[in-house]
């Protein structure tokens, strides 16, 4: 068994916050998947389902960011797993809007969220990236997380959580490439090779001068005509 936690604060006003794109993240594997009727359970919301052989508990922390750990930790000693038996979806300013990458193992960056579940699980899981961009200025940080996707972000979104979806099977297998290939086919498709080729331009004819066939008298004659 494997633990796909996405980090979010729970209740309907921060839904659609930056902060939250963790949990759109495992929202969308649970919709596409298959999987379980969210309910309740160690301080989470939690859904059970499979990712090809694998078994995936998807896990949504109750207790707000900065405790997020307590859930993971729950989760993690009641199925006597490995901290690295766990996957992390959440937010990163450090990226750009639409980049997503995975890591193994690292800091937690000043992230909230993260630096909980270090101080629970260790530092040994794995983490997918979500990027959201950075306002520019530190103090705008806070608000900034804490603000809701434009209607602008929308397209950009929706392809990033299909990507995730669409690639959660091969992070499931341990195969990072493959899941970023997957990301990649949504959030950087490939150019088109059928382009219609453009018409040859027509080549331009000279036309031939026409044949003179009268007698030198004939041509004195018609000249007076």
């Amino acid at each position: 068994m494997k633990l796909f936690v996405g980090l979010g604060n729970p209740g309907a006003k921060y839904a659609r916050n930056r902060h939250n794109i963790g949990f759109m993240a495992v929202d969308r594997i649970a919709e596409d998947h298959g999987f379980g009727p969210w309910r309740s359970k160690f301080q989470a919301e939690i859904a059970e389902g499979r990712l090809g052989s694998e078994k995936i508990l998807l896990i949504k922390p109750q207790t707000f960011m900065n405790r997020s750990g307590q859930s993971v930790g729950e989760a993690m000693r009641f199925y006597k797993l490995d901290s690295t038996d766990v996957t992390v979806f959440h937010d990163e300013l450090d990226l750009a809007p639409g980049k997503v990458r995975a890591k193994a193992g690292g800091g937690h960056a000043g992230h909230n969220g993260l630096r909980s579940i270090h101080d629970h699980i260790g530092a040994a899981y794995d983490r997918v990236r979500l990027g959201i961009g950075h306002p520019g200025r530190k103090e705008m940080v806070s608000p900034y997380v804490l603000g809701d996707f434009a209607k602008a972000d929308g397209e950009w979104l929706e392809d990033v959580l299909r990507g995730v979806s669409d690639g959660a099977a091969h992070l499931a297998a341990d195969d990072g490439g493959k899941f970023m290939n997957a990301v990649a086919l949504r959030t950087a498709p490939a150019r088109s090779s059928k382009t219609p080729a453009k018409p040859a331009p027509k080549p331009e004819v000279t036309p031939e001068p026409e044949t003179d066939d009268r007698s030198a008298m004939q041509k004195l004659l018609d000249k007076f005509r």
